[in-house]
């Protein structure tokens, strides 16, 4: 057994043995799960994905004179913030859209340019056009401002990601005769294609699927800076479809996290738009896991081959809320290009970058090996199986009322 106090001890004098969870696969083979627990202290993840659930608080600081946006209108580039807050802070959502954004009339919803790309913009350092509109008070006289905003201006940014780093997902097929348009991509129709979203044997939840290491408070990579875990995330649903050694093949967990969005950068932020759905943003994530005994080196030692998702069509049974299965797959299976579902071979796509969280994992090895970066307790476990905790969808909250 060893502590994260332990473990942090070691990376203070420099004496930390810390690998990606790629390189532990390959330890662990060599050594078995016992002598890879004695040699390894830390295994870092990574992921890189769109995640919608993203966003960022502001404080754009007064006005001479001030100014009340609370309440009132602000954009961005053109893309509309949330004001409800108080006077000066504002909130901008990755999938916040222009009003007025020219849509492509074949494919509605071609937007060009969303609120995750003005958070790679910010990110990056460049000059946001802020416009905003308000009433006037006696106390904040000022009915419009226009200026320009970037990451040395402003009070304070962060950012806060009430739904990110999924611990598995669905992989998307299309049963119906038509292309469809989807927040996994382009799916064609009569299942010619496949579309998943994974780190596969990088992904962090993955890594640690009982939650014994990742909880409330964990510090982690966040978008090219140092983040922690402020929640369990939106839809975390831990009592999902598991193997017998209880990794998850299904959703299961999410996070919900929190990072001074001064101190990122856009390599690790990127906007995107997916034709016929929307705006997103792409987020790089990243979690150190303690090796702090033989469990944990065999969970973070599994491989693609270990992994499991679900098949569901996206076509016709995902908009009618219908959760079945038409079978289950390896992310090995994924990787390899083709999956066969019913004697039909598939083509497979990645809609999540495994090179940049190979890059996000390596990344975070080095801070932690150079001591830069030191691990914490959680605070408070995430919620487990059998938690209670589950995913309701609209319709059932209605029934539930009547």
């Amino acid at each position: 057994m060893k502590t994260i106090e332990e473990i942090n001890e070691k990376i203070k004098k420099g004496k930390v043995v810390v690998v990606t969870a790629e390189e532990m696969i390959e330890i662990t083979k060599e050594k078995g799960t016992k002598g890879a627990a004695q040699h390894v202290d830390v295994v870092t993840t990574g992921t890189f994905g769109p995640m919608c659930g993203s966003g960022m608080f502001m404080n754009l600081g007064h006005s001479k004179p001030r100014i009340k946006i609370g309440g009132g209108r602000c954009y961005l580039n053109d893309v509309p913030a949330y004001t409800g807050i108080a006077a000066v802070d504002i909130y901008i959502g990755a999938t916040a859209i222009p009003e007025d954004d020219p849509r492509n009339t074949v494919y509605p919803g071609a937007f060009k340019y969303g609120g995750g790309h003005v958070i790679e913009d910010f990110v990056s350092g460049k000059n946001i056009n802020l416009v905003a509109l308000s009433y006037g008070t006696d106390c904040y006289p000022r009915k419009k401002i226009e200026t320009f905003i970037n990451k040395d201006n402003v009070n304070e940014a962060y950012l806060y990601n009430p739904r990110n780093g999924y611990q598995n997902y669905n992989v998307a097929v299309n049963l119906s005769n038509r292309v469809i348009h989807t927040y996994m991509g382009v799916l064609k129709p009569n299942m010619n294609s496949a579309n998943y979203c994974s780190a596969g044997q990088l992904s962090p939840l993955l890594k640690d699927p009982l939650y014994r290491t990742i909880g409330i408070g964990t510090r982690i990579f966040l978008g090219g800076g140092i983040g922690y875990i402020a929640w369990y995330g939106t839809q975390h649903n831990p009592d999902v479809l598991r193997g017998p050694d209880g990794i998850p093949r299904a959703g299961a967990g999410t996070l919900a996290v929190i990072g001074d969005a001064k101190n990122m950068n856009g390599m690790f932020l990127k906007g995107a738009s997916f034709i016929g759905y929307g705006a997103t943003l792409f987020v790089g994530l990243g979690i150190p896991i303690p090796i702090l005994d033989e469990e944990m080196a065999y969970y973070t030692s599994r491989s693609d081959d270990d992994f499991w998702a679900q098949v569901v069509d996206y076509g016709i049974d995902y908009p009618d809320r219908v959760s079945k299965s038409l079978c289950e797959v390896t992310y090995g299976q994924l990787k390899s290009g083709t999956i066969t579902i019913n004697g039909k071979e598939i083509p497979t796509f990645p809609i999540s970058s495994y090179s940049k969280a190979l890059e996000i994992a390596t990344l975070l090895k080095n801070w932690i090996g150079e001591g830069q970066f030191l691990l914490t307790n959680p605070v408070q476990p995430l919620p487990g199986a059998g938690s209670g905790i589950k995913i309701n969808t609209l319709e059932e909250r209605i029934l539930e009322s009547i």
